[in-house]
């Protein structure tokens, strides 16, 4: 497998391996939905793992969403906006000077902007308001993409780290709490067993894992990280996003 198929490869071998097997998976069954090497996959059946989050409690009571920008959890962000909620999203890996998106469904009526423009992140750059870190609100739920999970709370993205140094950075400025669910959509294929997926201190396991025919609620025992740990970043990163080395600067000044 040439290396273009796999951007961040070589940061930890285990879970190459992993993310390579499901990929790989993903591709030849036929469910990935466009090419899945290299990053969160779309897959056939995300519209309907959607439609089972919105079916749950903590969903129907929530105002504010936090979700990934990928393709996978596009149906995620329309049924948010549908249902009033307001949608906080990044930038797709985190390369604008701005991190943030703000979707908020009242904002887009009163523009006549339909949701489903912005259910897909070249939309939601276009049409979402730019907001900073420090102008999130605390968010009630926070759904991320994975290439694989595991019904104990296990989960892996595509390498780049982005999701872990989010969730980092949320609980640094008081935005992501305990109490708040942390929810990944997948495809049966991506659920892998228990212990398959090596966890490292900055990982954040997930309390929800939901594929278009089951919610499972992990009820997880997995190490929960605190704010985010600066010594655990790669040298590349300060290099490909841009506000990161800031952020670091602001928060260590608090």
């Amino acid at each position: 497998m040439g290396m273009d198929k796999h951007r961040w490869g070589g940061r930890n071998s285990l879970k190459d391996t992993l993310r390579n097997e499901i990929w790989k998976k993903l591709e030849s069954s036929g469910a990935a939905i466009g090419n899945p090497w290299s990053k969160i996959p779309n897959f056939d059946g995300s519209q309907e793992a959607a439609l089972r989050l919105t079916e749950l409690d903590f969903w129907q009571s929530a105002r504010v969403v936090k979700s990934n920008p990928d393709s996978a959890q596009a149906w995620v962000r329309l049924y948010a906006l549908q249902a009033g909620k307001m949608v906080f999203t990044p930038v797709p890996e985190l390369t604008k000077d701005f991190p943030f998106l703000l979707l908020d469904p009242e904002d887009l009526s009163r523009k006549g902007i339909a949701f489903e423009q912005v259910m897909y992140s070249d939309g939601a750059v276009l049409h979402g308001q730019r907001v900073d870190f420090n102008q999130m609100e605390p968010m009630d739920i926070c759904v991320v993409g994975s290439v694989a999970a595991s019904i104990d709370g296990g989960r892996t993205g595509k390498g780049g780290g982005f999701a872990d140094l989010e969730m980092g950075v949320f609980r640094s400025v008081g935005t992501l709490s305990d109490e708040c669910p942390v929810v990944t959509t997948v495809s049966e294929i991506q659920i892998v067993e228990n212990g398959d997926i090596t966890l490292e201190e900055h990982d954040t396991p997930m309390d929800w894992v939901i594929t278009p025919k089951r919610s499972i609620e992990t009820k997880t025992s997995l190490h929960k990280p605190g704010p985010i740990d600066w010594t655990s970043m790669q040298e590349d990163q300060f290099i490909n996003i841009p506000f990161l080395e800031k952020l670091k600067n602001e928060l260590s000044n608090n």
